[in-house]
Order: structure tokens, then C-alpha cells, then sequence
């Protein structure tokens, strides 16, 4: 992708600044942010000649209308991420999320050149019917975040067949890499526990951690979002994204302390714990993506294995929050 005009919503998120600083060279990107965020993950490109800063809120008609007018394409990446908070403030969301989609998707009739990729979850299909998962899983939303996810895709195709404003959406699965908080026990589950052995912290196995999950580097996901973008075969379509290899959580887990302890003095311990009577059923569904169609429209493959992704990812700590 070169000498194009990008809009990232969500810009400084964790998709948005691995995507910026991929295309950042040879295109011209727009960080659509909110007011006030913290700059800190793109603290040393946000002044480089290619990078403009937007601040404002996606229900902000004219300022999205003037943001989206030139643009190529648009990686609609804003979203509230925590599950937590979406099952306790649902009107919040639908305001925010579903709006601001809204807003966007009437904006972009001003130019209808532009195509849209849209950033889901594996998640929409609630718990899986069969392993692995592909597009023809029934849809059956078991949160307030996925059903917004879902509805925003619907969206999409809406505009995408009365007005002919292009989009792709890619369902992703677990997400890992630089960039993302170590922090935030309600998101990110393997990066977070990358943070609690770097703390020095047990790492806490609910049960017996054998429920399975589909866990890519964050680079491969970067790689389909660019492949999306670029291939008119994509227009109108949703597509499941993953590794296509399952993991218990318990391995996940024993790889973090491996890779922890051969790259430091820290002696990382595992903790088995009770699963919390409130956990969510989402959080203990089994899933691994089939990605085959992706895979034959736009021949991507996931290039950074798991254990060289989990490597990639601890070092990056390592060097930048030590």
C-alpha cells in the first residue's frame, strides 16, 4: 500500500498504532482519536510529516465529514473494548459505537470512492457450534459487545448494498503483541499475563486452563487488515481470522514463563484457581478460526508463529516498560 490517504479511528489503540506504523512511510495517515488521549504508544512517530492528529468524537457530523472526504480507505478500529463495561453501561455503548458508526457510514456518502475495514470479533458467533469456526457459524451474540459487534457489521452491509460504500470486516480472534496494556485484567488476556510474570506476579490458571483458544501475533493480523484493504474481492464481506491453531490456556501460560525466565532473572510461578462465580460464559468457550476463505481471496497466511510472536512481544516489554 503506498501513496494513499488513511483514516484510523482508534488511531493510537493497539490495532491502529501497529497498523500507522506499518503504512506510515509511504501513505499519509489520519489518527481520528478522542479528546485527551494519552499519545504514549505513538510518543515517537506523532510528529512525523505523514501523521495528522484528530481530536474529537465520532458523533461529530462536520468533523467526520471533513476527516473521511479524501480518504482511500478507513480502518475503523474505535471501539469500547471491555466486556465488562458493556454488559454494565449497554445504552453507552450503542451511543457511542453504533452512533459513531453511523455518523461515519453518512459521511463516507460524500465519498463514495472510499472502502471501509472494519475491525470484529470471533465473538459474534457466541459459543461455537463446531472447532474450527468459519463464516457459516450461526450467529448467536452472548454479550452486549459482540451484539454490537454483529449489528455493526449488518451496518455495513446496509450501506454497503443501498449506497454502495465498500467495506471489509475481519472477525478476529485473540489478539497478542506490542503496543497493547499489560495492565487491564479485562482485556488482552495474554499480553496481561506477559505483564504479571514481568511484575513478578503468579500467573492465575482458572480451573484447570484447558479451555482453547486461537491466539495470533498481532503483525499477521496487520498483514490481513492491508490484504482486506487492497483487494476488491473483500468488498462486502466478512471474513474469521486466526492462527487456525488451538492452545489451552494452561500452555499459553507455561510458554509465557519459559520465554519470561530465559530473558530474565524472574522466576514465574502458576497459580490454579477457582473460576469466579460471575465469569462470563463467553470467557470459557472453546474456539479455533478456519480462515480458508480469507486465505483464497486474498492468499494470506499468518507469516510469525505463536512462539516467535510470544518472543517478539516479551522482548518488546522487556526493552520499553522496563
Amino acid at each position: 500500500m503506498k501513496n494513499k490517504k488513511i483514516l484510523i479511528t482508534g488511531g493510537v489503540g493497539f490495532l491502529g498504532s501497529n497498523l500507522t506504523r506499518r503504512l506510515l512511510d509511504e501513505n499519509e495517515i489520519s489518527l481520528f482519536v478522542k479528546p485527551n488521549t494519552d499519545l504514549l504508544r505513538i510518543e515517537d512517530i506523532k510528529n512525523h510529516p505523514h501523521i495528522k492528529i484528530i481530536g474529537g468524537d465520532l458523533l461529530d457530523a462536520k468533523l467526520i465529514e471533513d476527516a473521511v472526504i479524501d480518504k482511500d480507505f478507513i480502518f475503523h478500529f474505535a471501539w469500547q473494548t471491555d466486556l465488562k463495561k458493556s454488559m454494565g453501561q449497554p445504552l453507552e455503548d450503542i451511543k457511542q459505537d453504533i452512533g459513531g458508526l453511523i455518523t461515519l457510514l453518512e459521511a463516507c456518502k460524500k465519498n463514495p470512492n472510499v472502502k471501509i475495514i472494519f475491525a470484529s470479533t470471533v465473538t459474534t458467533i457466541g459459543e461455537a457450534s463446531k472447532i474450527p469456526s468459519n463464516e457459516d457459524e450461526k450467529e448467536n451474540p452472548l454479550s452486549f459487545y459482540d451484539a454490537n459487534k454483529l449489528m455493526a457489521e449488518k451496518l455495513l452491509h446496509l450501506y454497503y448494498k443501498n449506497v454502495n460504500i465498500k467495506f471489509s470486516a475481519l472477525r478476529l480472534a485473540n489478539i497478542f503483541g506490542e503496543y497493547q496494556k499489560i495492565d487491564n485484567p479485562n482485556r488482552g488476556v495474554l499480553n496481561f499475563m506477559i505483564g504479571r510474570a514481568l511484575r513478578g506476579e503468579p500467573l492465575t490458571v482458572y480451573g484447570q486452563g484447558d479451555f482453547i483458544r486461537d491466539y495470533n501475533y498481532v503483525g499477521n493480523f496487520i498483514d490481513a487488515f492491508i490484504l482486506a484493504a487492497e483487494s476488491p474481492i473483500t468488498d462486502g464481506n466478512v471474513y474469521v481470522l486466526g492462527s487456525g491453531e488451538g492452545k489451552t490456556f494452561l500452555e499459553v501460560v507455561e510458554a509465557i514463563k519459559k520465554v519470561v525466565e530465559e530473558k530474565t532473572d524472574k522466576k514465574v510461578n502458576i497459580q490454579f484457581v477457582e473460576t469466579p462465580s460471575g465469569s462470563h460464559v463467553i470467557n470459557k468457550r472453546n474456539f479455533i478460526a478456519d480462515s480458508l476463505r480469507f486465505r483464497v481471496d486474498t492468499c494470506w497466511i499468518p507469516k510469525i508463529s505463536f512462539d516467535e510472536g510470544l518472543e517478539k512481544t516479551v522482548e518488546f516489554y522487556l526493552k520499553f516498560h522496563n
